[in-house]
């Protein structure tokens, strides 16, 4: 089970990577919850990481997400990644496009659900992130 996890885990970031954003569906749930939000301002319900992900490509192209290291325990999987990308796109906390790359690593942990990711948790280096393409750091209320 654990090796048919992380199968699926390194096609959903294959699939992210080579934008392919109609195979997602293998290997991602339907109901999929997003703990932590891949956009700013998506709506919090099963489901709504599809259209997080469809917004970070037409935000990011290229954008690449390549897997350094994968760590599977029952229905868990850890991957610790490097995401590479271009804001050349429209993208809900800096609508105008930079036109900067960046690089940061992240970590994800993958919970999967009959074969398909079904929770995902993820930390990234949010302020590199920014810093790198040179977008002002948010402001809470």
């Amino acid at each position: 089970m654990i090796d048919d996890n992380k199968k699926a885990v390194l096609g959903f970031f294959e699939a992210v990577s080579d934008r392919r954003v109609e195979d997602l569906p293998q290997y991602v749930a339907q109901d999929v919850v997003d703990h932590n939000k891949i956009i700013h301002g998506e709506p919090d319900e099963p489901g709504a990481a599809f259209e997080g992900l469809r917004q970070q490509l037409a935000a990011f192209d290229p954008l690449t997400v390549q897997v350094e290291e994968l760590i599977g325990e029952g229905d868990q999987v850890v991957a610790r990644v490097i995401q590479r990308g271009v804001h050349s796109g429209t993208h809900p906390r800096m609508p105008e496009p930079t036109g900067r790359s960046f690089e940061n690593e992240a970590i994800w942990i993958l919970t999967l659900t009959e074969g398909k990711i079904s929770g995902i948790r993820a930390v990234s280096d949010r302020l590199g992130l920014f810093f790198q393409l040179g977008w002002p750091w948010p402001q809470t209320d």
